[in-house]
């Protein structure tokens, strides 16, 4: 068996064009791992009652409910306005208006919800009302659609977040017991 060497001097074919394609390539791969849009979360720290509205026989309340909401992703968004339902019983009680915004990218952010409680609903329940208060946990659920762009360099990217929450609540002094949200993100091609 007989070894040969190679010359040490032999010329390498290099290009700056080949350079410049790998290294997008890996910047590519990298965008797209690590750019993976992730669920916005969703979680409901207060509710404030800002008023009673005689509606003889009945009262409508108006309340605030101020949401934390954390944007995981790498890019800003901007979304519409839209109408969140809240349930009561598996009847809808009321709504909350979402107002058009946006927030920056990975970062948090407190929203006020201006909502509104119908007492003629309320009513309809009144006997598991009455068993709720006593017992001081109300059981709410809320649902909301969220439609908005987020930006990738120049390209508007459309989606939508579909949030489902279970609340519980103390009925009387507006406590939050518990809560579970969930949120699906849906991304459209083009916007």
């Amino acid at each position: 068996m007989e070894l040969t060497k190679e010359p040490m001097d032999r010329k390498v074919n290099w290009s700056w064009t080949s350079a410049v394609i790998g290294a997008a390539s890996v910047t590519a791969t990298a965008a797209i791992i690590l750019g993976r849009p992730k669920d916005p979360t969703f979680h409901l720290t207060s509710i404030s009652l800002t008023s009673l509205k005689l509606n003889l026989p009945l009262l409508d309340a108006e309340l605030i409910l101020t949401v934390h909401v954390t944007n995981p992703n790498i890019v800003p968004i901007n979304y519409s306005a839209s109408e969140m339902s809240i349930f009561y019983d598996g009847s809808l009680l009321g709504s909350a208006h979402v107002e058009a915004g946006s927030q920056p990218a990975r970062s948090c952010q407190l929203i006020k919800l201006n909502g509104r409680l119908d007492g003629i609903e309320l009513a309809h329940h009144a006997k598991k009302f009455l068993a709720d208060v006593a017992k001081r946990e109300m059981v709410l659920d809320a649902v909301v659609d969220i439609h908005g762009t987020a930006k990738v360099l120049w390209w508007g990217h459309a989606f939508k977040v579909h949030v489902d929450s279970h609340i519980v609540v103390d009925p009387v002094f507006l406590d939050i017991i518990d809560q579970e949200n969930k949120s699906a993100l849906e991304l459209f091609v083009a916007s």
